[in-house]
């Protein structure tokens, strides 16, 4: 069954895309991130926006973004 997505979900995983196009590597990409509190975390499930600040999971990010 597929989990439905919330509209903050889909706003943080916009704002986080959209980051990703405008940066030229990885590693920058996750700088900019991080400056706006969110932080991509590698887990068995796949790749996780999380919260710097409170450390919880926001969304899930699509499989071949990197």
């Amino acid at each position: 069954m597929k989990q439905s997505v919330s509209e903050n979900e889909t706003e943080i995983l916009n704002f986080v895309l959209r980051e990703r196009s405008m940066a030229v590597s990885e590693r920058e990409w996750r700088h900019r991130l991080r400056g706006y509190g969110y932080a991509i975390k590698e887990t068995a499930e796949g790749r996780m926006v999380t919260s710097v600040r409170r450390g919880g999971t926001l969304c899930v990010l699509p499989g071949q973004v990197a």
